[in-house]
């Protein structure tokens, strides 16, 4: 009888993997994205800021070149997507200005949907005016817009768009000028720009607000906190702001109100705790977890620890939307030496302190949390030892994995330890920046390869490579059992939980975008 040809046999094995056909940014094989899974990555992942590997105007270019090549109602549909879901800024305000220098149909509703603040306004019209898209003017139909939301914003909502410049809302107002059919938006606009108005026509905050500058016995107006810095307030004064605040503005000011006394008026700590903890208004913020995580790293000693600990509370709450997944969980860390950039890429003095190796560690560890078996393996050339606990709360066990690093970047080095062990486990998860090139070799990835492997030892396990950079290839190619999605948004998490499920189609991440309606 003629032995089985165990050579034979490995080598069709390995024909059944898709061969590479691109390479990454560290010049390693890889697989590339359809056009609208790739913009659907870089508008998810980049800030138009410089990264590890691609600086902002590479990004940028890539980013319009993939606009080129994909259907304005997508373009639409990404913009309205990472707005609503992934509370991005820079990225839907762009391919909103794409659309309108494409003339595009779909620019009025996504215009609707992703400009839907003072912030945002001046986003568009700063990428419309620099030229990015085409065009140095706005245009008719993008004015018109602009015009619509001016003449429909309410005052606080003006007011707060009067905070910035580059354009300031002032700017704005004198370049579309729009005509107010309301006394108060009038005066308002007048006001705004410096030009006679009725006093009595003024709306109310914006008419306290004068009244406070002329009388500082006058209540201190619920304006933005930004309109009253340079008046010399007192620690009361601040602390009434506290008070006011929004809760995005009181996460990103806690070292300012130490600074200002406020910490030092009985019972601040506790009102400002009870605002950073409460349920309801960190649903209302469509906070990121890592947003928590940067605040909490950032907040002095000044801050007093029962704010610091409502910090901790409030990451617990932001994190609910991960999974409890049915079934053994991998969690693969990237902690190498690329990980260690700016996760919304490089501004200089302005960059965040909160790096790619610190969200990597925070998926990993609040995956933990919610899968206490959960085996977490960080990864650089190999995989690295350390111990987590499930209890521990996520800030220690994502800042124990973010102490980790350096090194070269191996993508198949934890499939290959699983392979090594045998472990059996329903779900992987990677969290990247997917430029593996420790091992790099001809035909398929290293990391493909490995997964074939460890797929014949557990055929119903799926893969899903969150990638934190902005990229146009991965390491392991989109099909049913493989998941590429890209951000770090909460989005990511149901995602995970629905792909584990088996609730997502082929198309995965692009099926969820693809699904979105352009309707108000």
């Amino acid at each position: 009888m003629k032995m089985v040809d165990v050579q034979l046999f490995q080598t069709l094995k390995g024909k059944f993997i898709p061969a590479a056909d691109t390479v990454n940014s560290a010049g390693a094989p890889a697989y590339a994205l359809s056009p609208r899974h790739a913009l659907a990555q870089y508008a998810a992942t980049g800030c138009l800021n410089a990264t590890y590997y691609a600086g902002a105007e590479a990004q940028l270019a890539t980013v319009l070149e993939l606009c080129r090549e994909v259907d304005p109602y997508f373009i639409a549909q990404t913009a309205v997507y990472l707005r609503e879901r992934g509370y991005m800024k820079d990225m839907p305000a762009l391919l909103v200005a794409v659309l309108a220098g494409q003339g595009a149909e779909e620019l009025r509703p996504a215009f609707g949907r992703a400009i839907n603040n003072g912030k945002m306004l001046r986003n568009v019209v700063q990428i419309l005016r620099s030229g990015a898209v085409g065009r140095k003017s706005l245009g008719s139909r993008p004015k018109k817009l602009v015009q619509e939301w001016l003449n429909s914003a309410s005052e606080a909502q003006l007011l707060a768009a009067a905070v910035g410049t580059a354009p300031s809302l002032a700017d704005v107002v004198k370049m579309v000028h729009p005509k107010p059919a309301e006394a108060w938006r009038a005066a308002f606009f007048a006001w705004l720009i410096g030009r006679p108005y009725a006093a009595h026509d003024l709306p109310p905050l914006t008419a306290a607000f004068e009244a406070y500058k002329a009388n500082r016995a006058a209540p201190l107006p619920d304006v933005p906190f930004q309109m009253l810095t340079a008046l010399g307030l007192s620690a009361r004064e601040w602390a009434q702001i506290a008070r006011n605040g929004g809760w995005h503005m009181v996460r990103m000011n806690l070292n300012t109100f130490a600074r200002h006394g406020v910490f030092g008026i009985d019972g601040m700590a506790q009102v400002i705790a009870d605002k950073l903890r409460d349920r309801e208004a960190i649903a209302k913020a469509g906070v990121f977890p890592y947003q928590l995580m940067a605040a909490r790293q950032a907040a002095t000693d000044a801050v007093p620890v029962a704010v610091r600990l409502a910090l901790d509370e409030a990451l617990e709450i932001a994190l609910e939307n991960v999974p409890a997944v049915e079934g053994r969980v991998v969690v693969c860390a990237d902690v190498s030496g690329s990980m260690h950039a700016p996760v919304s890429g490089s501004r200089g003095t302005a960059s965040s302190a909160m790096r790619c190796i610190d969200v990597a560690g925070l998926v990993a560890a609040a995956m933990l949390r919610k899968n206490p078996d959960a085996l977490v393996l960080p990864f650089e050339t190999k995989v690295v030892d350390c111990r987590l606990h499930p209890l521990d709360t996520v800030i220690t066990n994502a800042q124990k994995l973010a102490a980790l690093g350096g090194g070269g970047t191996n993508c198949s080095a934890p499939l290959v330890w699983l392979n090594e062990k045998r472990v059996e486990a329903e779900l992987v998860v990677f969290v990247s920046d997917n430029e593996s090139w420790m091992d790099a070799r001809p035909r398929a990835t290293a990391t493909m390869q490995a997964w074939s492997a460890f797929k014949r030892r557990n055929p119903r396990a799926r893969l899903v490579c969150i990638d934190c950079a902005p990229n146009a290839s991965t390491q392991a190619c989109e099909r049913e059992d493989i998941l590429n999605v890209g951000g770090f948004s909460d989005d990511v998490f149901r995602m995970i939980a629905a792909f584990a499920a088996g609730q997502l189609d082929y198309r995965h991440w692009v099926g969820a975008i693809e699904a979105v309606g352009l309707a108000g």
